[in-house]
């Protein structure tokens, strides 16, 4: 099978698999115990922490770890709006942001905070410009997502830390699922004072995150329980998961520019090839060298065509593709996230998601060019009685 769904998640590293394994079998202590087995087994916690400070130029402490990105995303919107509250009731994210941020925002609507949701434009990107007319005197919150899970659309989230700045009382919160690994970030350079990142999604384990809270920043936690992570989760840490996590982001960042050129490459070569197809239509920014586009993502639609068949066509034949975030994938509604970009229903509802990871080189990207040609050849007669009716 040729794997092209690297949003979801991706396959672990082997590296990060027998990093992951001989902590579980050598390190099993719980790392808040005061004997020597606990010991050792926190200070590989603590020393996977002051790794996560290193290579984010960050302290240590200002990084907790999580579950993964849904809970990282919750404690960072909740955990902040809660906190505070007292000041003001008012919270801006936008209209294209992933599933685990946007129920954050709709508890809060639902326990009496008001939410702006700004809209973006055809290619998915806030105006800078609403932003700032939609920021208040009782603005407490602004969330976005640094890049688009569906159409891979990069938010101008340096432009948005720089004018965040001038109002200290609201924080900033960047959904960096989709970017971590991938692109640069640079946290105290935009501004940002919450940070989530997800361990599987750069060929890391499930179940752990990272959750980025700048110093002096205030949370109120979700899990309360023994006072772990500085108080913002109780719980027995993961120490195998994150430990490997920790591993599998160093690699991640130590190859990401050289990774990312190649993927952009990759990704010029697949558009070039769907060019040749008018029933596919390109989702987002379709220039590869546009710094809107993050280069690991291809969104696509075949208006009038269940996704659904495409994918299970291309399963047919060897290769994995997905129709849009995979918490939402098996619901047949139309992508929320497109139909705020202001594309019409059919379309909307047709949308294919291929993501590139380290194992794609210009053979396997040949190949899944040549399966959705062949998958549309089969199904345009389809489309035409779909369309008579």
């Amino acid at each position: 099978m040729l794997y092209f769904d690297h949003c979801a998640s991706t396959p672990p590293h082997p590296e990060v698999i027998r990093t992951l394994v001989e902590v579980m079998e050598r390190h099993y202590a719980n790392p808040s115990s005061i004997h020597r087995l606990g010991l050792d087994a926190g200070r590989l916690l603590g020393g996977a922490r002051e790794l996560m400070g290193r290579l984010f130029g960050t302290t240590s402490e200002e990084w907790v770890f999580t579950s993964g990105g849904t809970e990282s995303n919750q404690l960072a919107i909740k955990g902040a709006a809660y906190a505070a509250k007292h000041r003001g009731k008012h919270v801006i994210t936008s209209a294209t942001e992933h599933p685990s941020v946007r129920e954050a925002f709709e508890r809060l609507a639902a326990d009496g905070f008001e939410v702006t949701y700004l809209p973006v434009n055809d290619v998915g990107m806030i105006s800078i410009g609403q932003l700032q007319e939609a920021i208040r005197p009782d603005t407490t919150l602004v969330s976005l997502m640094h890049v688009n899970n569906e159409v891979g659309t990069i938010q101008p989230i340096e432009e948005a830390g720089k004018l965040l700045r001038q109002h200290p009382g609201i924080s900033f919160h960047v959904d960096g699922v989709q970017s971590i690994g991938k692109l640069p970030i640079r946290l105290r350079e935009w501004g940002v004072d919450l940070f989530s990142g997800s361990a599987h999604k750069l060929r890391g384990p499930k179940g752990t995150g990272f959750l980025y809270v700048r110093s002096g920043m205030r949370l109120e936690p979700l899990l309360g329980g023994g006072g772990q992570e500085g108080g913002l989760r109780g719980g027995t840490p993961n120490v195998p998961g994150i430990v490997a996590s920790v591993k599998a982001l160093r690699m991640a960042l130590e190859s990401q520019q050289e990774r990312a050129e190649r993927m952009r490459a990759l990704r010029t070569r697949l558009l070039l090839r769907l060019q040749q197809l008018p029933e596919l239509i390109i989702n987002g920014e379709a220039d590869s060298l546009s710094v809107k586009q993050a280069p690991h993502i291809l969104h696509l639609s075949y208006p009038g065509m269940k996704p659904e068949v495409i994918v299970h066509a291309l399963e047919e034949r060897g290769i994995i593709i997905s129709t849009k975030s995979a918490c939402s994938s098996r619901d047949e509604r139309p992508s929320e996230v497109l139909l705020a970009m202001g594309y019409p229903i059919p379309r909307a509802a047709g949308g294919l998601r291929v993501s590139f990871g380290d194992e794609h080189d210009e053979a396997t990207v040949d190949r899944l060019a040549e399966a959705l040609e062949a998958v549309v050849r089969l199904l345009k007669p389809l489309e035409r009685g779909i369309t008579s009716k």
